[in-house]
């Protein structure tokens, strides 16, 4: 496995990296000397974030434009990366979306793409770095999943349930790497200030902290882990109880917000 501490001069590609929690990574890494990969669909965002990381910590920083939902980006990102010489030491995959409404009431076509995103991307970017790392005996993946991956949550079903995948999926590739040299663990935040949860509320943690929870857990054995100390008891709590009950007690909350 590789650590934080262990990225200096390696490259660490981070997927969502241009604001939230994938810039805090960068952030965190870039101070142990990492160079980095950043991919995200806004460009003149993502040059931005990768401009101020190259000034603050004096590390190399690629920013790569790339709409990962699209069918074969991820191949095709991995081409780029290739082209430049580098060689990923580390995968964070951060990208993601989320949707807002009852299923009745979205857009089929947008929850097609939270899928694609959320799901079918981080699966096949996973599926191919893996296979280098695996190949060398060294490398570390992190999959950022949610508090939401342990319940149904009505009113953000198919966010909550690509994060359920991106969890499961994640323990699973852990078992089947971890006698390789390769560290691969899940991390879960729950409500964090991010621009894709901005809306008002309580207890909020901060990017920053759910970064340093990430890269801490690349020393740990687990495969997978939760940031915050209330999130964690939370999500005992709910794994603990029957979905049906968990369904109509996370709709009437939801009802309650609104």
């Amino acid at each position: 496995m590789t650590t934080a501490s262990q990225m200096k001069n390696r490259y660490a590609l981070i997927t969502g990296g241009s604001s939230g929690i994938g810039a805090a990574i960068a952030d965190e890494l870039a101070g142990y000397g990492a160079n980095l990969v950043l991919v995200a669909r806004n460009a003149e965002q993502l040059e931005e974030t990768a401009a101020g990381l190259r000034e603050r910590h004096g590390v190399t920083v690629l920013s790569v434009p790339f709409n990962l939902a699209e069918e074969g980006a991820p191949s095709r990102l991995v081409e780029v990366v290739q082209k430049a010489g580098v060689e990923v030491e580390m995968l964070v995959n951060n990208a993601g979306m989320s949707s807002l409404a009852t299923v009745a009431d979205s857009d089929p076509a947008t929850l097609r793409r939270l899928v694609d995103l959320n799901v079918g991307a981080l699966t096949e970017l996973t599926a191919l770095m893996v296979a280098k790392m695996v190949q060398r005996g060294h490398g570390s993946v992190i999959n950022i999943a949610s508090t939401g991956a342990y319940t149904p949550a009505p009113h953000v079903a198919a966010y909550a349930a690509s994060k359920a995948y991106v969890l499961s999926f994640t323990q699973a590739v852990w078992a089947e790497t971890k006698a390789s040299g390769v560290r691969v663990v899940a991390v879960s935040p729950g409500p964090t200030e991010t621009p894709m949860n901005s809306r008002p509320g309580r207890g909020k943690r901060q990017p920053a902290q759910v970064a340093r929870t990430a890269l801490t857990a690349l020393a740990g054995t687990k495969p997978a882990v939760v940031d915050g100390g209330g999130n964690k008891t939370t999500a005992f709590v709910i794994r603990m109880l029957p979905p049906r009950l968990m369904a109509t007690v996370a709709l009437r909350a939801m009802a309650r917000s609104h």
